[in-house]
């Protein structure tokens, strides 16, 4: 049977990144496979986290993710810190993974900058609670973008690794290693002020992305203010060749209305960004409010969120427990 497991940090609204490169695939994904995804808490403490901020956040995703689609009744939506085996599948692991096989993850030297001695040994370990994420579940298939794929990778390693050291003693593999699935193309939606950087929550400027809770006045706001260049747009996908930003709106216009670049063009080739823009705002407006809205009605509703919480947590365990359990017996801890 098809598994799926993802997760997503609780810091920061969702934006359109992340519902054009993840979430609007796992919602596609509820009908295909039995769907695990997780607020991943645990994830979120490997940096300084303010722990009023991040209890909002946990619940405000929770509810964004419904907003998007995800339905508590088709797949499983709990936040990952409810579910122990996480944590403790983790430690096991870690004394499965190499540390050279850490040293070679590109994402800690990239967060943790020249401050690399004061970083947490969570940051350092993070690529390992993901494995733990993925094993507990023993998921098939993940979801991955571009910057997850090496940790995908090691936890494939991970996987090997202790089927091969553990499984003639327990009688047989205990984990599949996971395969990935490439999310669409709109998997790399950019910055709308810089064409060559990922939109991101993590971006100083609020101009550089759309964020989910953003209304119909501000979405057309930044969209006008968006950087292009004075260019009309082309009528074939070659003509986008080196304009990273005109790229980015057109990509963003044919994953909006699930139709190819090419079919963008046909329609739109010829236009200057004084047309293009507010049609792309337009369509935008159109595919996010409904999502703004059912959010705003969610968000705020903390019975009805944890109620959701405990559910999914309780299914959760239901399926990472044994799993567990499997491992204390072939590592030896249990008979």
């Amino acid at each position: 049977m098809k598994r799926v497991f993802s997760g997503i940090q609780p810091t920061g609204n969702l934006h359109l990144g992340n519902y054009l490169g993840a979430i609007r695939n796992w919602v596609r994904m509820q009908d295909e496979a039995e769907c695990i995804f997780s607020v991943v808490d645990l994830h979120a403490i490997t940096v300084a986290q303010d722990p009023a901020t991040l209890r909002r956040g946990i619940r405000e995703m929770v509810a964004a993710l419904i907003a998007a689609g995800l339905d508590p009744e088709r797949c499983i939506l709990f936040p990952q810190s409810r579910v122990r085996v996480h944590a403790e599948l983790a430690w096991v692991l870690m004394c499965t993974a190499r540390v050279g096989w850490l040293n070679r993850m590109t994402q800690f030297k990239e967060k943790s900058g020249k401050d690399r001695e004061g970083a947490s040994v969570g940051l350092y370990t993070y690529p390992v609670l993901q494995a733990a994420d993925i094993l507990a579940y023993r998921a098939t298939h993940v979801p991955v973008g571009e910057d997850q794929k090496q940790h995908l990778e090691l936890a494939r390693d991970i996987a090997i690794k202790f089927n091969n050291d553990f499984g003639p003693s327990f009688g047989g593999e205990l984990f599949p290693p996971p395969e990935p699935v490439i999310e669409g193309p709109a998997t790399r939606v950019m910055s709308l002020r810089d064409g060559s950087a990922k939109m991101s929550k993590s971006d100083p400027s609020d101009q550089s992305r759309i964020n989910l809770t953003d209304d119909a006045d501000t979405i057309a706001a930044k969209i006008k203010r968006a950087k292009t260049d004075p260019e009309a747009l082309p009528s074939e996908p070659a003509g986008l060749a080196g304009r990273a930003e005109a790229t980015n709106l057109v990509n963003l216009m044919a994953a909006l209305t699930d139709r190819s670049i090419a079919q963008v063009l046909a329609d739109h080739g010829g236009q200057g960004f004084g047309a293009f823009k507010p049609a792309l705002a337009d369509v935008m407006v159109a595919k996010l409010a409904p999502i703004t809205a059912r959010f705003n009605a969610l968000k705020d509703d903390a019975s009805a969120i944890e109620a959701i919480c405990a559910r999914g947590a309780d299914r959760a365990r239901a399926i990472a427990e044994p799993v567990l359990a499997d491992v204390h017996r072939a590592v030896g801890f249990t008979a």
